[in-house]
């Protein structure tokens, strides 16, 4: 067992194959970044909605912006994601067998580099934006009244129904070459390399020196530009690599604070967080104003008090707190302007979606 546990972490050392450990980290590290800066913005623009209200309504491409940025210098510079730099681990190109390994500090082949960088920043944006579009769907059949009349309605509860196997075989492709890998049947553990023509592997020692050579060259030699378009793009490429420096600076100082962000808001703590600081739950209205017609609680709690079956979209009722159907409750209120338990005022604008902590 022992010797068998050993080859998932050490089996792969001769060539440089970086354990299977290593690369999950790397992937995880982009992934604990994004949520931390969503949650930072989203705070900002709560507190000042007329000054950062722009940063969070465009998070998702202000992000995308700065992330390609960010790993067009990394694989340029270091033939490595931003991420995969920080683990000390670089891309190689395959199929360049009869040629000698390329040096992290040469950076990756136009044609590898792109490749790359629409597998790590465009594609992404667009699963981000699928998920938004298809919890947007979700959430309006939800809350559909009338039942579907048109093509379109009907074609988006297919694609909604479609949807979670599609994702579940696409998490299943990575899961199955993640086995492979850590069994040594494959070289990458992720498609998307393979896909990309490159695999991972540990920096040498030549890497390092040849990264640390070429970054003092760089701050040593500035050869003066001679036109005006050759200044323009001096500045601009200045400017460029300044801000992907200080961006990849201030992400590698940071992160380890981004990785407590993570675990502080994670599902978990905030539960154990919750079940230390939660309130009693208030009971019912004492003093209700039963109509004559109004109708009696069901003994389940799980029961709609208007239909007497097992709710369906449960929706509280602001005004008196009680919980229905949203379908039995929004026609009601609309008719009646009350509570049908309480006889309370009521407008539909009372009426609020509850989510159970499985969605």
């Amino acid at each position: 067992m022992a010797e068998h546990g050993a080859h998932i972490t050490t089996a792969s050392v001769v060539d440089d194959q970086p354990s299977i450990f290593e690369v999950v980290a790397q992937d995880s590290l982009m992934t604990a970044v994004r949520p931390a800066l969503q949650h930072v913005v989203k705070v900002l623009a709560e507190s000042n909605p007329a000054y950062y209200g722009f940063f969070w309504r465009w998070f998702d491409e202000i992000f995308a912006l700065l992330d390609l940025l960010l790993q067009q210098h990394y694989l340029s510079k270091t033939s490595a994601s931003f991420s995969e730099n920080f683990y000390g681990l670089k891309r190689i190109v395959m199929g360049d067998t009869h040629k000698p390994e390329r040096l992290a500090s040469a950076g990756l082949p136009k044609k590898q580099l792109w490749k790359s960088i629409m597998f790590l920043v465009l594609l992404p944006y667009l699963k981000v934006k699928l998920e938004k579009l298809v919890s947007s769907l979700r959430e309006e059949d939800e809350y559909s009244i009338h039942p579907p009349s048109s093509r379109w309605k009907q074609f988006y509860r297919a694609f909604l129904a479609a949807y979670p196997f599609v994702n579940m075989a696409w998490e299943g492709w990575f899961f199955v070459q993640q086995l492979r890998y850590i069994l040594g049947k494959a070289q990458h553990h992720s498609p998307l390399l393979r896909l990309a023509g490159v695999r991972l592997g540990r920096l040498t020692v030549q890497d390092i020196q040849a990264l640390e050579h070429k970054a003092h060259e760089a701050s040593m030699m500035q050869q003066p530009a001679r036109s005006v378009g050759e200044k323009i793009k001096s500045v601009l490429k200045k400017a460029l690599g300044g801000a992907a420096l200080s961006l990849s600076t201030g992400l590698s100082v940071g992160v380890f604070f981004l990785q407590f962000l993570e675990w502080w808001y994670s599902s978990e703590n905030q539960e154990t967080i919750k079940s230390l600081t939660a309130l009693p739950t208030p009971p019912p209205p004492v003093h209700l104003d039963y109509n004559p017609d109004s109708p009696l609680l069901p003994k389940m709690k799980t029961v709609c008090p208007l239909c007497r079956k097992t709710r369906v979209n449960d929706t509280v009722l602001a005004t008196s707190g009680y919980v229905f159907c949203y379908r039995c409750v929004f026609n009601y209120v609309r008719s009646h302007q009350a509570c049908p338990i309480t006889g309370y005022p009521t407008e539909v604008q009372h009426l609020i979606k509850l989510y159970s902590p499985e969605n």
